[in-house]
């Protein structure tokens, strides 16, 4: 049965919320105490990632100009029965960049060359934002390697970014919030305006696939968006449902493109659902 006739939709039960909880973003707890942590030499770069708990393998890709701790919430609830992955992109947080210019399939390839690296064979991969994208790249390219894909908040064409998001003030927050991140933890700590124009030159093209590629994914897939995202359009989100075969829609209520910390138990309870159930 196609995405369009099967709609997963996560409600809230109880009174109505005393405030709009999408016009905030909540910052995450510190993160737990990892099994394992370091530097992977992956495609030229130095990959910082953490690994926690045992079980099957989740791998959580964060968005753009953020860093793996955003997924503080998700990885307390999922280590409990999961061995989860969390990385840093290339540039971002505590990883290094090179001057290659940034694409997907760049990244796709760095975080598949993490997973060789810690000889892990196969993954349910949780991404948001741009990790949902690099999330959508392995599963056209790699689909052996992922049981499940959980891609929130992504897009397959560059018109299915809201271009009011520009001006938007939340998201802006957001950028203010990772300009500090990125002093506080990345090795080139005086270098965000030039890493921002690095990944910029990637989003103002990519990514650019045809319905037909993305229509012959083969893993199970959820699409997922906050209803009230700020960052990608809800028609958008649902053609990308519609075109992939099986695919589940997921609309979160009262949250926005930063749903995981917004409502962080429903966002897992979301993942869980879909990678457990």
């Amino acid at each position: 049965m196609r995405a369009c006739a099967v709609s997963l939709l996560v409600l809230l039960a109880g009174p109505a919320l005393a405030e709009d909880r999408w016009m905030s973003i909540p910052h995450p707890p510190a993160m737990p105490q990892a099994v394992a942590s370091g530097l992977a030499p992956v495609n030229g770069i130095e990959m910082y990632y953490a690994t926690y708990g045992a079980g099957d393998p989740v791998l959580l890709i964060h968005g753009g100009l953020g860093n793996a701790d955003i997924w503080a919430n998700q990885v307390a609830d999922l280590m409990k029965d999961h061995l989860v992955i969390v990385a840093d992109s290339r540039g971002h947080g505590r990883s290094t960049r090179t001057e290659a210019p940034f694409g997907y399939d760049l990244m796709a390839e760095d975080y598949l060359a993490l997973l060789d690296y810690l000889k892990i064979d196969k993954v349910d991969l949780v991404g948001w934002s741009d990790g949902g994208i690099i999330g959508l790249d392995i599963a056209m390219t790699h689909p052996e390697r992922l049981d499940h894909l959980f891609a929130q908040a992504a897009n397959i064409t560059t018109d299915g970014v809201d271009p009011a998001v520009a001006t938007n003030e939340v998201f802006g927050s957001y950028i203010g919030w990772m300009s500090e991140d990125y002093a506080r933890l990345s090795p080139t700590p005086d270098q965000f305006d030039a890493f921002v124009t690095q990944i910029s030159g990637m989003w103002a093209s990519q990514p650019n696939w045809t319905d037909a590629q993305v229509a012959a994914i083969t893993v199970p897939t959820a699409i997922v968006a906050g209803d009230h995202d700020e960052a990608i359009l809800r028609a958008h989100t649902e053609k990308m449902a519609a075109l992939i075969p099986g695919a589940t829609l997921v609309i979160l209520p009262d949250a926005s493109h930063f749903a995981m910390l917004q409502a962080p138990e429903d966002y897992t309870a979301a993942v869980r659902a879909f990678i457990d159930g």
